[in-house]
């Protein structure tokens, strides 16, 4: 039996994880490339303070690269690349975490 396709705007208000379980953030928007008609990546907000204290004041969130993504679920799962990011690791990848200003 096939799994009917689920709307994209259905990962808005899902957990993210970490390979490792560790909570990441919640979905607040996915970030979209119409010309490819592809996820690009998932802009994360409700963060995990530890993960990112002091990488991302005056933020509401962060944007992660889809392809970072793991699986997708009830929760959604990504890389470890974020709790690399958190342990200082000068890691190309975890370069590619975007704050996301403060919206008004």
């Amino acid at each position: 039996m096939n799994a009917a396709p689920e709307e994209i705007t259905s990962l808005v208000g899902r957990e993210v994880y970490s390979s490792n379980g560790v909570f990441v953030g919640e979905i607040e928007d996915i970030q979209l490339d119409l010309d490819a008609r592809a996820v690009t990546g998932l802009a994360l907000a409700e963060l995990n303070h530890e993960l990112f204290a002091g990488q991302v004041s005056g933020s509401t969130g962060v944007i992660v690269p889809y392809r970072w993504v793991r699986a997708v679920g009830d929760v959604v799962l990504i890389n470890d690349v974020i709790e690399r990011y958190d342990a200082g690791e000068s890691e190309e990848e975890a370069n590619e975490i975007e704050a996301r200003p403060e919206s008004r």
